[in-house]
C-alpha cells in the first residue's frame, strides 16, 4: 500500500500517526513551536482584540493590563499555555527543563497575581475598555511584577546561554547552527535591554512623562516577547535548519 503523504502540519508539528497510543505534543520541536508561536501572537492578539471590542487603538500600560479588558481571554489563555508548554519542556538537558520549567510557573503567576489595576473606578468614562477592577493589593502587584521579571529573565538566559550551545567546536558548526546562534544572542540580548529600560522606568531614572507617553513598558515588554517567541522558533530550526 503506498504510503500517505505527509502534510504541512504533520511536517512541522512532529506529529506520528503510526503511534496509536500517543499524544501530539510528545516531540520536543512541537512544543518549542507552539511556545514560539503563541510567544510572537500575544502583543498581537491582545492589542487586536482590544481594537475589534472597542475601537481603541492606543496601547495600554504594559502587556499585563490587558487582564482588565475584554481581551482578558486571549492574555490567560495565551499565558496559561505558554506556562503549561514551558513546565512539560526537556531540553537536551536538565539546566534546560529547571530554566524552562521556572519560566512556566512564573507565567502562571502572571495570571494568578495581577498587576495594578487600569482605573480605580468601576464605568470609567475616560476608560471605558476596562471592565475588570480588583481591590488593590501592593503585595500582588509587587509580585506580578517580580514574575514579569524572572519569567522573562529565564527566557534570555535560554536563548542566550543553553540554546547556542553544541557539542562541536565552533570551527566544525554548520552554517544553520552560526546562524540560530547568532539570532539566540541578538534575542537575548535586546531581551535584556528590553527588561533594563523597564528597570530604569520603574526607578524614574526614565523622565516619567516621556516613559508614559510612549508606552515604554508595553513596547519593551512586546519587543521581549517577540524575542523570545523568535528565539524558540529558531531552536525548533523554523529558520536556519540544517
Amino acid at each position: 500500500m503506498e504510503k500517505s503523504k505527509t502534510t504541512l502540519a504533520e511536517k512541522y508539528l512532529s506529529l506520528d500517526f503510526s503511534e496509536k497510543d500517543s499524544i501530539g505534543l510528545t516531540e520536543q520541536k512541537t512544543l518549542r513551536i507552539l511556545i514560539g508561536v503563541l510567544g510572537v501572537l500575544l502583543p498581537l492578539l491582545l492589542y487586536l482584540s482590544l481594537y475589534v471590542d472597542s475601537g481603541h487603538t492606543v496601547p495600554l500600560e504594559s502587556i499585563s493590563h490587558y487582564y482588565y479588558t475584554r481581551a482578558n481571554s486571549f492574555f490567560t489563555i495565551t499565558v496559561s499555555l505558554l506556562a503549561v508548554f514551558l513546565l512539560i519542556y526537556k531540553g537536551k538537558a536538565a539546566v534546560d527543563f529547571y530554566l524552562s520549567a521556572l519560566a512556566g510557573i512564573f507565567a502562571l503567576f502572571l495570571v494568578l497575581f495581577p498587576t495594578d489595576n487600569l482605573s480605580l473606578v468601576c464605568c470609567d468614562q475616560e476608560k471605558p475598555y476596562a471592565v475588570t477592577l480588583l481591590p488593590g493589593n501592593p503585595l500582588r502587584e509587587g509580585f506580578h511584577y517580580l514574575s514579569a521579571a524572572i519569567f522573562l529573565t529565564s527566557l534570555a538566559v535560554l536563548s542566550y546561554f543553553i540554546f547556542t550551545k553544541s557539542n562541536k567546536p565552533p570551527g566544525e558548526r554548520s552554517p544553520g547552527k552560526i546562524y540560530r546562534n547568532l539570532v539566540y544572542r541578538t534575542c537575548g540580548l535586546l531581551m535584556a535591554l528590553a527588561l533594563l529600560v523597564v528597570l530604569a522606568g520603574t526607578l524614574n531614572l526614565i523622565h516619567e512623562p516621556y516613559y508614559t507617553g510612549h508606552h515604554l513598558t508595553f513596547w519593551m515588554e512586546t519587543l521581549a516577547v517577540e524575542c523570545f517567541g523568535i528565539s524558540w522558533l529558531t531552536k525548533a530550526e523554523v529558520f536556519f535548519k540544517d
